[in-house]
């Protein structure tokens, strides 16, 4: 599966500036690392259709996605989620909704990645 690794720069500073201050609309997103047990954390934009909330990675199987697989478990903000993923065939009207919301930097990973890349998505549950 294609993934595009996010630069140096991404990775250490402007995720933790999108973080801190939402840039984007961007909320955190707290994983399980599956190898370690520690939290990751990354902003993610979280559309919503037909009053389900959704992960989308734009960068095809990244860590987070792979991590949310072994421990579905999540957190978004401050709430407690159960991350599904949806069938291929299910994610053309999230992956509609989700790009207007994340702007014209997440075209440019669309335009990076094959064309037929995975982008994978996940339905999100909240934990009562």
């Amino acid at each position: 599966m294609a993934y595009l690794k996010p630069p140096w720069f991404t990775r250490r500073i402007f995720n933790r500036i999108a973080m801190a201050f939402g840039v984007g609309g961007s909320t955190t997103l707290t994983v399980t690392r599956r190898g370690t047990g520690t939290s990751q954390q990354i902003p993610v934009v979280v559309p919503e259709v037909d009053g389900v909330r959704y992960l989308v990675s734009t960068r095809g199987e990244a860590d987070w996605v792979k991590n949310v697989r072994a421990h579905p478990s999540v957190t978004v903000g401050d709430t407690a989620y159960i991350a599904s993923e949806i069938p291929v065939a299910e994610r053309a009207r999230v992956i509609a909704a989700y790009r207007p919301l994340a702007g014209a930097v997440v075209e440019s990973y669309w335009r990076a990645l094959p064309e037929d890349a995975d982008h994978p998505v996940f339905a999100l549950t909240p934990v009562e």
